[in-house]
């Protein structure tokens, strides 16, 4: 997959390392020039001087063949500027803006982009909403047989349930997390675009739990 990063500071820079030695393609944008030399020497993307959200400086990013997109600059505008840009105007499917003030982030929720509080998260969270695939197990009981992991949700479950989510896959969420915040989800409450789950899940059914939940709900979308 083809990834566009706007901003190469710390984030950007770890991130495109990253997403090369994932065996992806990366550009990474930045407005000025001097910042690209975070990037390691072996860096094969590109490295585009410019503005996230300029239409010309994006196209030469590959934005046109990008299946995410990451803004990461010091600019909470903009960093969901250039994300809305990426999703409506060139339809990247997986878009994530960093954002300085949690206050915000709500907001900016509500837009359809999702966000990252710089505070409590680093480039692996944003490294999963790029690429929301598999799981990554958190804990383990002393045998091995039980497991709690952080399953990659399908964005076609948003609207649906939580108990709809758990019937499908016949496991239990143990907890979520919401604009950065961890709660205990109640059977009720309907999932959103960026909630991250944690099911508590045999071992020997992690693979079928992956499977069912990303291809979404019967039928695809709600």
């Amino acid at each position: 997959m083809h990834v566009v990063i706007m901003g190469c500071g710390r984030v950007g820079s770890t991130l495109a390392r990253t997403l090369e030695g994932l065996g992806h393609t990366v550009a990474v944008i930045d407005r000025s020039a001097a910042a690209f030399k975070r990037l390691p020497s072996t860096f094969q993307g590109r490295a585009v001087t410019g503005f996230g959200f300029d239409r010309d400086t994006l196209l030469e990013a590959g934005i046109d063949d990008a299946g995410a997109f990451a803004a990461v600059s010091n600019g909470d505008n903009s960093n969901i500027i250039s994300a809305r840009v990426a999703r409506e105007n060139f339809g990247v499917e997986h878009v994530v803006a960093r954002i300085y003030d949690p206050r915000r982030a709500e907001v900016y929720e509500r837009l359809g982009i999702p966000t990252v509080a710089t505070v409590r998260w680093t480039a692996d969270q944003v490294l999963r909403r790029l690429i929301p695939s598999g799981s990554q197990l958190q804990w383990s009981d002393p045998s091995g047989e039980v497991l709690l992991a952080e399953v990659a949700v399908n964005r076609t479950w948003a609207g649906h349930r939580v108990a709809e989510l758990e019937g499908a896959v016949d496991a239990r969420v143990a907890c979520m997390t919401r604009l950065g915040t961890g709660r205990l989800p109640e059977k009720g409450d309907v999932v959103q675009e960026g909630d991250l789950f944690h099911f508590v899940v045999i071992k020997s059914r992690l693979a079928e739990v992956e499977r069912i939940i990303a291809g979404g709900p019967e039928g695809g979308s709600h």
